[in-house]
């Protein structure tokens, strides 16, 4: 199984940091995600998401990542970890590392455009979620 470590960074607004996939992605090209991505040796599920998040935008969260939810996906031949935190940084202090896009979205809005298997059956419930309203 492949280790993915995603994490939900959350705005002042509410707003969640999301990700465009771009045409060379090997794996689900021009869709949106969350910023993340494999787990690498000798690292714990949230050293990844901190690294992933790093990499991808140049943002750090402002406290401790939590750990959401655990997601298998055996057809996928991957498991999927997802973090949660909240961050002071505003778009203009988001850094594109990787892929096509990297905006901050309203939670009205977040819904409204093609993810990644998975994740938006999980975005549904985080959006739903004490955790979301605890980082809100």
């Amino acid at each position: 199984m492949i280790r993915i470590a995603c994490t939900f960074l959350v705005d002042r607004t509410g707003a969640l940091l999301l990700q465009l996939r771009d045409d060379k992605a090997p794996y689900y090209p021009d869709v949106w995600g969350l910023p993340g991505g494999s787990i690498e040796g000798g690292e714990t599920a949230e050293e990844g998401a901190v690294r992933e998040l790093w990499e991808e935008t140049q943002l750090r969260p402002d406290g401790a990542l939590r750990l959401f939810e655990r997601q298998e996906l055996p057809a996928e031949g991957r498991v999927k970890s997802y973090f949660y935190g909240a961050t002071s940084a505003r778009q203009e202090d988001v850094v594109l590392g990787e892929g096509a896009a990297m905006l901050f979205i309203p939670a009205a809005e977040v819904l409204d455009r093609p993810f990644t298997p998975g994740t938006a059956e999980v975005i549904k419930r985080f959006l739903a979620s004490p955790e979301y309203a605890a980082v809100t």
